[in-house]
């Protein structure tokens, strides 16, 4: 069987013959002329490098799947990594109950089944919410690891191709909750989720928490305002007067390590405003503060690498270290282009982030609206916007072969990001130009936005 990885967590196995089967039912739906050529079979067994080269080839095959539009996200392609990841962890198809956190540390319990996708899900909680169905697309459900101070590290957002309960009890660690949050950046969406009583106090909550974590920077004197406002219960003017204050709509990462603006630099990321804030400790302790705009990132990538041996024999292959580099390619000044990297667990995160930034330009720059940017059934079908999605995390696929477990491993190119495998260096040279995610708001600034 395959491994297939998700932000270096093992989602599903599948066998040969479960991706033909696959690759037969998309061109039974999709014709023979749009779904890639892929890898024939072998009358005789494979040798150890025969092996390696199907193993490539079927990762090829899933990476041009995934790119294509159309057969990326298909129901079909999805429903088989659900079903196979549902196989792989043995769980049943049961009626059970599912915790999701909100912001103020309330949990809802929602019964589901276990097959349920990542919208079910959702909708499950929304309707035990009294949440409207057109106010559903402005949250989503994300994975969460809770932090010893009782704030919440980001690990990925919930995509479709997964079921949201395989996912959280397949981790066999308490640590991990989903929790339900906004998932949109500009905060003058914030009056649309405001309009009903229920999106209001989901907002509300998320902001008190925002502050009480630190993520948001309070002054005495915003902090005795908000309180007096609190205390009169006034939850849109308290909402109002955050959407003032530094850092409103960020998402906060854990401290991790950049070469910006030198080689190993202690750096705190936030995501938000259409921007990477960067509060950067240099090596003499000096903090800096500085921001990186979305609209002047001509692309980025995301790149993993594993550790080229396997360490003492009684470890565990599923706790090897794998390291997660962001790296982005900015504009300095108008003629001047630079590779900033960010090293950090929340790589995938951060790029889920600039994603779901650029996607919301772009619908604003085309005069639509963010409510077509979210999914929603018809008829049954999952349908997709005519925008870019949010990035989706990988699949991984690993030899079967258990010989070739230290190599460093290569992962598929989605939408918009790519995961490679590299041994050695992070540089730009190491990477050729299919494996950048271009970002199609830089190519709209104008020297006016320099």
């Amino acid at each position: 069987a395959y491994n297939i990885h998700v932000n270096g967590v093992l989602h599903c196995r599948v066998r040969y013959s479960q991706l033909l089967g696959l690759h037969e039912q998309l061109r039974k739906e999709y014709g023979a002329n749009v779904v890639p050529a892929f890898p024939p079979k072998k009358i005789f067994t494979l040798t150890p490098a025969e092996v390696e080269q199907r193993r490539e080839q079927l990762e090829k095959y899933m990476q041009a799947v995934r790119q294509d539009p159309t057969l990326g996200g298909s129901e079909t392609f999805n429903s088989f990594l659900r079903k196979a990841q549902q196989e792989t962890q043995q769980i049943p198809t049961e009626e059970v109950v599912l915790e999701v956190l909100l912001s103020n540390g309330q949990r809802v319990k929602v019964t589901i089944l276990t097959s349920d996708q990542t919208e079910d899900v959702l909708e499950a909680v929304a309707s035990k919410l009294d949440l409207p169905d057109d106010l559903v697309g402005y949250f989503s459900l994300f994975l969460v690891r809770e932090t010893k101070d009782g704030a919440f590290s980001f690990v990925r957002k919930l995509q479709e191709f997964e079921l949201p309960y395989v996912s959280v009890t397949s981790l066999h660690n308490p640590e991990f909750q989903i929790i339900l949050r906004k998932s949109y950046w500009d905060s003058a969406y914030d009056d649309d989720v405001m309009e009903h009583r229920v999106g209001l106090n989901l907002l509300y909550a998320q902001t008190v928490s925002d502050i009480e974590h630190g993520w948001i920077l309070v002054n005495k004197e915003q902090h005795r305002q908000l309180k007096s406002l609190q205390e009169k219960v006034s939850k849109k003017e308290f909402i109002r007067l955050a959407q003032t204050l530094k850092y409103y709509g960020y998402l906060k990462f854990d401290p991790c390590v950049t070469d910006f603006p030198e080689k190993g630099c202690h750096v705190v990321v936030s995501a938000g405003n259409n921007e990477l804030n960067f509060q950067v400790r240099l090596p003499n302790e000096q903090i800096k503060e500085g921001s990186f705009k979305v609209t002047r990132m001509r692309c980025w990538r995301v790149t993993s690498s594993v550790p080229m041996s396997n360490g003492p024999s009684g470890s565990s292959p599923g706790k090897s270290e794998v390291k997660l580099e962001l790296a982005f390619e900015y504009l300095m000044s108008k003629d001047r282009l630079q590779w900033v990297t960010i090293t950090s667990p929340q790589a995938i995160m951060l790029s889920i982030c600039l994603q779901s930034m650029v996607d919301e330009l772009m619908v604003k720059k085309s005069g639509g609206s963010i409510r077509k940017m979210f999914r929603r059934r018809l008829n049954g079908a999952l349908r997709r916007s005519d925008s870019q999605q949010a990035v989706k995390s990988p699949p991984l696929l690993d030899s079967p072969d258990a010989s070739w477990e230290p190599m460093a491993k290569l992962s598929s190119k989605l939408t918009s990001v790519s995961l490679r495998g590299i041994s050695h260096s992070s540089s730009a040279n190491d990477v050729g130009a299919n494996d950048f995610h271009g970002n199609y708001a830089f190519e709209g600034i104008g020297d006016e936005d320099l």
